[in-house]
């Protein structure tokens, strides 16, 4: 009789087979081509939503001229929107005013409906008093000056004038002050009736190095 060796152990793994392959399962061709429906019908849906919204709350415009140097440069590309929008001091906005220019402009809202504007063409200081009587001089870092420019209302009243804005307009100045048709032209342009506002400027999208909001 042979003696039971406990150190003995059986071994019943199997032996692996170096030729055994797992099998490769393809998808289905209908799995695959419904895949491809979805993404399609993802693309389509996301190019719709694009188009809504640039028909409905955003629009894209071209700067025309220097009028708002340095802020913004001749041929520049921007997002617009009047979705919901009230005009505030400080906007710069696109409108489509009457008149002898009859063309999109792009200018900074100023003065808003009941405020009372002084603008020195001289310095450019301009002063606001709103509705309520509180007066201040704006701080506006983005003024440009363009060099042998002379404001055509430098040599009248000394080159202080006040401007009354009406209810349901607004002031608007260029950035680029003594060579800028804005408001202080009367008869050009005066003050902006909000319903003809296109909407107020947010980004830049061209040149793409300086895309980005627009302050």
């Amino acid at each position: 009789m042979s003696e039971f060796n406990e150190n003995e152990i059986l071994d019943t793994t199997p032996e692996n087979n170096s030729d055994t392959q797992t099998p490769t399962v393809s998808e289905p061709p209908k799995k695959r081509f419904s895949e491809f429906i979805d993404y399609v019908e993802l693309f389509v849906i996301a190019v719709c939503a694009v188009i809504l919204l640039f028909s409905f709350v955003f629009r894209t415009c071209n700067v025309d001229g220097d009028s708002m140097n340095n802020t913004l440069l001749d041929k520049e590309t921007l997002i617009i929107s009047d979705f919901a929008y009230t005009p505030k001091r400080g906007d710069i906005i696109v409108f489509h005013q009457t008149g002898r220019v009859n063309m999109p402009l792009v200018k900074r809202v100023i003065g808003v409906g009941g405020d009372t504007v002084t603008v020195n063409v001289n310095t450019w200081e301009v002063t606001v008093t709103d509705k309520d009587g509180n007066t201040f001089t704006l701080d506006e870092p983005y003024v440009h000056f363009q060099e042998h420019k002379v404001h055509i209302l430098a040599h009248k009243n000394g080159g202080v004038h006040t401007f009354v804005v009406p209810e349901g307009t607004v002031f608007v100045l260029g950035d680029n002050r003594n060579n800028s048709m804005d408001s202080t032209d009367t008869t050009n342009v005066g003050y902006v009736d909000e319903d003809r506002i296109l909407g107020k400027v947010l980004f830049r999208i061209s040149p793409f190095s300086k895309f980005g909001a627009v302050k």
